[in-house]
């Protein structure tokens, strides 16, 4: 074989490599552009969406504010008779509102992380 064949063979391997990118290229911009128009119809048989006077809107008496209280641990009651307790008999909720509601407050230099370096209680 001459040189000419083998300057040759090695471009016609460099041309198939771009072309063999070219048509990757193609299948996946294709691929992209099929699944736009997939979408697009998926969406067109969704439901239309709501109309601004359709949206939620604050009730009339304003927004709904939190409510801080103290809670305490709600005991389970006793069953009367030894039978079973039915879930009707049980409360809604693990906690009630407690009976004293005064929040009890740190004071300061009474108290702080072991080792803080604080006066501690003075």
């Amino acid at each position: 074989m001459s040189t000419a064949t083998f300057v040759i063979a090695a471009t016609s391997g460099e041309v198939l490599n771009v072309v063999g990118a070219f048509v990757g290229g193609l299948f996946i911009a294709g691929a992209l552009i099929w699944a736009v128009q997939l979408g697009m119809r998926v969406r067109d048989k969704e439901l239309p969406r709501p109309k601004p006077d359709e949206q939620p809107h604050l009730p009339d008496t304003g927004p709904v504010h939190e409510i801080r209280e103290m809670r305490e641990p709600d005991e389970m009651p006793h069953s009367q008779g030894g039978e079973r307790l039915l879930p009707h008999e049980l409360h809604h909720a693990a906690t009630k509102r407690g009976k004293d509601q005064h929040r009890k407050r740190w004071l300061p230099g009474s108290s702080g992380s072991f080792g803080g370096g604080g006066l501690g209680h003075v």
